[in-house]
């Protein structure tokens, strides 16, 4: 069990300063730990592109940085205006083993109703990890949401990295772990063409990956994909496994997105894990999904 509370308080304590003041967005954060609401913005306008665009572009991604997902309310979009928002933070990702817009197929298609036997994403995960260069970000945008339930937790991976103990870091710091599609493409995405292919993504990620750009360390591992610690017999991958992913999930790491109509969530997958609440049955739920490439994790 994640051992983060003793006599003297818990073990894991956030430290950080807020920045600078914000001169084009409005941040207001939902927990110190992650997590914030964006106001003051029009996504619409801002792929349009002007001088007070570029200004706000940087700093949501000073915003995302801090916060490592960020929320934005009533965005009236249509998809090539997401599609667009996307490509300001780099090349689009195509999720082969879901459905996507005729739009485009890097619009993925996010659906839920009283007729599914599943919801997108119910378990922890980062997207698409099992990928040789997982996804850097993911942009959600739910247009219709049901009356109550549908929330999106996030938890910031730097955060369970940090309250691990010293000798936990020296351990886990230079293993690799397996990351495999196979099991999720097979059965969740069989209605969509790919439970019959000859061979699935997978690679091997480093457990503990330090971040492209601010350079912090963060944990690695998720329910969704990892499937195996490299270098230790498979017992004990099992037993470290199901510890790490028991500490990640800790409360004291996540945040709750309670979603609105016309929202977006955009998310740093090289340093959160994420879940979808599937507790709005009957109702439905849906929106399109926009995910920017990322690198190999080291």
């Amino acid at each position: 069990m994640s051992s983060l509370t003793g006599k003297q308080g818990p073990r894991y304590r956030h430290t950080a300063e807020d920045g600078a003041p914000y001169e084009t967005i409005a941040v207001e954060k939902l927990t110190p730990i992650i997590g914030a609401e964006i106001s003051g913005i029009d996504i619409g306008q801002l792929v349009e592109g002007d001088s007070r665009s570029n200004r706000q572009m940087d700093e949501i991604h000073r915003a995302l940085a801090e916060n490592l997902v960020i929320f934005i309310r009533d965005q009236h979009i249509t998809p090539q205006q997401h599609l667009a928002f996307g490509r300001k933070f780099g090349e689009l990702h195509f999720h082969p083993a879901a459905p996507h817009e005729d739009e485009d197929p890097a619009l993925m298609k996010i659906y839920a109703d009283k007729n599914s036997p599943r919801a997108n994403g119910e378990g922890w995960h980062s997207d698409v990890s099992c990928d040789l260069e997982p996804p850097m970000g993911s942009i959600l945008y739910i247009k219709q949401c049901p009356p109550r339930g549908g929330d999106t937790l996030f938890a910031n991976m730097y955060a369970a990295y940090e309250a691990l103990s010293d000798r936990m870091k020296a351990y886990l710091d230079g293993l690799t772990a397996l990351h495999d599609g196979e099991p999720i493409y097979r059965g969740l995405y069989a209605n969509y063409g790919v439970a019959d292919r000859p061979s699935y993504p997978h690679a091997e990620h480093p457990v503990v990956r330090t971040h492209p750009v601010t350079g912090r360390k963060a944990l690695y591992v998720n329910r969704g994909f990892t499937r195996h610690i490299n270098g230790i017999p498979r017992d004990e991958s099992d037993a470290m496994l199901a510890y790490l992913y028991q500490h990640a999930e800790n409360p004291l790491f996540q945040c709750r997105f309670r979603w609105t109509e016309n929202a977006i969530a955009f998310w740093d997958n090289r340093c959160t894990q994420h879940r979808a609440m599937w507790d709005y049955w009957p109702h439905t739920r849906s929106g399109t999904r926009v995910t920017v490439k990322g690198e190999r994790p080291v």
